[in-house]
């Protein structure tokens, strides 16, 4: 018996020493699910939803007159009040605004397509034989010879596989980042880039990470950040997909992306390249085949390029292109693609025609007025000015007091005195805030003295609103 009882005592204390063993974390565990089960068998049941005794006439009343909904634009919203000049006319090397015939330094009508007669010839010709819209997506009889042809061109012209149409320009890259990326997949993106690759970077649900403008050296932090959690979960890594995204010529800057050294941490980070060349495609490179040309950049280093036909080509729509492999897939997950009605074909007409004028005097030409216009707003000493000196797109800001109302009265006297010129605008929900500018833009059909005398027009007025701000 008592050999028992010393038994029963020493299983008893083997026990009460195992409590000791057990991590703490544990005993706090089993306290609070005891602590929980305990609730619900002591809490009163609250009946269904459904069993609620329903609201009286007079409570719902209350209800009612007490909710506010949100509205629709928030108050002093920036995108609310908009004024906009209004156009009467081509919108060529000269602009009627208000019937008054300015200088457009405004518009990015790069190389002069815009009232060209023998496009616009090739557009009635287009509408006689087509119609005027399409009226369907491609996959809906929406596909039209006309478009299979100015695919084959662009191709052909970029020196790739095979290239894509969409009927709108913003939607190209909106649609072509989320059709690859996806969420969980990773982008690495600059800061800089304009609001349409913004809206695709959010259609795709991935995680983006922002690099400051053009710095190399921030980028390879966050490649390298990157590479050592991929070590650290291999299994996910090896299922995550690495893009980065970035534009060619930054419309929001003027400044060139530097591709070669892209290219370069390509090969050692292992991502796939996106270039949007909206801006630079028909103004850089001997060619105007781009950034990719302009530095000489192999094109099948860059996994997909997307450009605009609403600039250099004076059109509407945009196109992407690549390889085979790359660029099909868009077909079935492009959604501007898939779901909107075809480029109507007197559009895809005009491009097709527009690229018949592309030659290399062309381009140069531009280059050199381009370089005129830097070389001549070197002279103002009140303005900072940002873009590259061969980029058509050129940002001025004062120096002192440089704010949005005090641009907007430098346009509009600009306005009257014939020179048509305005500042950047930004949606409220831009990622990033912008520093307000005044953006010049450069056409190759502007004569040197056209462009001596817009910049001395520009300087008398910027001098003039100096003087005003000091009174």
């Amino acid at each position: 018996m008592e050999q028992l009882e010393l038994s029963y005592f020493a299983q008893a204390g083997s026990i009460f020493n195992s409590y000791y063993e057990i991590p703490f974390y544990h005993l706090i565990i089993e306290i609070a699910l005891v602590i929980l089960i305990i609730k619900i068998l002591m809490s009163k049941s609250t009946g269904s939803p459904g069993e609620e005794s329903p609201l009286t006439e007079k409570e719902m009343d209350k209800l009612i007159a007490e909710w506010q909904p949100e509205p629709l634009v928030p108050a002093g919203s920036a995108d609310a009040d908009v004024d906009v000049p209004v156009v009467q006319g081509k919108v060529g090397k000269f602009v009627m605004i208000d019937g008054k015939e300015c200088l457009n330094m405004a518009t990015m009508n790069f190389l002069g397509m815009i009232g060209n007669t023998d496009i616009e010839e090739a557009a009635i010709k287009s509408v006689q034989k087509y119609g005027v819209g399409s009226c369907g997506p491609r996959g809906f009889y929406g596909t039209i010879d006309v478009h299979l042809n100015l695919e084959e061109k662009l191709a052909q012209y970029m020196e790739v596989e095979e290239a894509i149409i969409y009927s709108y320009g913003f939607s190209t890259v909106a649609s072509a980042i989320p059709a690859y990326s996806k969420r969980g997949d990773i982008i690495f993106c600059d800061t800089e880039v304009c609001y349409a690759i913004q809206k695709g970077l959010l259609a795709s649900r991935s995680n983006v990470q922002y690099y400051r403008h053009n710095d190399m050296d921030h980028l390879i932090e966050l490649l390298e950040a990157q590479a050592v959690k991929d070590k650290k979960n291999p299994k996910k890594a090896r299922v995550t997909n690495r893009f980065l995204v970035t534009e060619g010529l930054f419309i929001n800057t003027g400044q060139i992306a530097n591709l070669p050294k892209l290219v370069e941490l390509k090969s050692k980070y292992k991502f796939r390249i996106f270039l949007d060349e909206s801006y630079s495609f028909g103004v850089l490179g001997e060619n105007g085949r781009g950034v990719t040309e302009y530095f000489n950049v192999d094109r099948r280093l860059v996994d997909m390029i997307t450009g605009s036909m609403e600039y250099s080509l004076g059109s509407i729509g945009g196109f992407a292109c690549g390889s085979s492999f790359v660029i099909r897939h868009q077909r079935l997950l492009g959604q501007g693609y898939v779901f909107s009605a075809s480029l109507p074909p007197l559009h895809a007409s005009m491009v097709i025609k527009a690229m018949e004028f592309f030659n290399k005097d062309l381009f140069a030409t531009l280059e050199d007025k381009c370089k005129l216009v830097s070389k001549e707003l070197e002279a103002i000493d009140t303005i900072d000015v940002t873009g590259v000196d061969i980029s058509p797109l050129k940002h001025l800001r004062l120096l002192d007091g440089n704010t949005d109302k005090a641009l907007k009265s430098i346009c509009n006297k600009a306005r009257e005195q014939k020179l048509a010129i305005v500042t950047s605008s930004y949606t409220s929900t831009e990622l990033f805030k912008k520093e307000p500018s005044i953006r010049l833009t450069v056409t190759c059909e502007l004569t040197e003295e056209e462009i001596k005398g817009a910049i001395q027009t520009l300087s008398s007025i910027i001098k003039q609103q100096a003087a005003e701000s000091i009174q």
